[in-house]
């Protein structure tokens, strides 16, 4: 039977609304009852100074529709790296995975494909951000579990790239599947309602990579039982 896998994987950056342990908290609960409700998973991808804190808090607290992220992973073993995140670190956190190479924190391509190595090595996720059409193709055939293309004009934006640029999302789908059968495509930029999770399925992702639209929204619930409706 195939692994469950979460359709939407909320990035909460490093927004002043998930400033401290209760907050982000209080936003994994959320994720838990709309996931629940809906019958699906939601990921989450906390600060990365909480990753431990809210991994454990997901399992002792019984958030068994939470899937949590780290932000960022470094491609380094352990040792000798002040202020350098491990796979080893992530693992031991209890996180499922981790993204890599966000518009925000963009890193050497040789750098991201040493990072999934060692997170599948150690039978941890990987999410993959591509920016375009051409670093899709660039690191597709890395095979990672995900791969999330966001055109990095529209990120944090009121226009989703569903609306904005649809072919994107459905080349990227395509090309992702021909290089890679087991990788997962996300779409990300823009993406706040129902109607853009329907819209991104239907264009042949798997699901959706956003962050403001839930984040920042005056009722994060209510933003992600909306979202989650757009599931089938």
């Amino acid at each position: 039977m195939a692994k469950e896998r979460p359709r939407i994987v909320v990035n909460a950056k490093v927004y002043p609304q998930v400033q401290g342990h209760d907050q982000v908290l209080a936003l994994a609960r959320a994720c838990q009852r709309a996931a629940d409700d809906a019958g699906t998973l939601i990921g989450l991808a906390p600060p990365q100074v909480e990753l431990a804190a809210l991994a454990w808090a997901v399992r002792d607290g019984g958030l068994d529709r939470v899937t949590v992220f780290a932000q960022h992973t470094d491609p380094l073993p352990p040792g000798s790296g002040t202020g350098w995140t491990t796979a080893e670190a992530v693992h031991a956190a209890g996180a499922v995975g981790s993204l890599l190479n966000h518009a925000e924190h963009k890193v050497p391509h040789d750098q991201v494909a040493a990072t999934v190595e060692r997170l599948h090595d150690l039978g941890l996720e990987s999410l993959v951000c591509a920016d375009g059409m051409e670093e899709t193709e660039a690191l597709a055939p890395l095979k990672p579990t995900y791969l999330a293309v966001e055109p990095p004009e529209l990120i944090g934006g009121d226009v989703s790239v569903t609306n904005a640029d649809p072919g994107i999302v459905s080349d990227a789908a395509a090309r992702v599947a021909k290089a890679s059968s087991k990788t997962l495509t996300l779409c990300g930029a823009g993406v706040k309602t129902a109607r853009d999770v329907a819209t991104a399925l239907e264009l042949g992702a798997h699901g959706v990579l956003l962050a403001s639209g839930v984040v920042k929204h005056e009722d994060p619930l209510a933003a992600l039982v909306d979202l989650c409706s757009g599931l089938p």
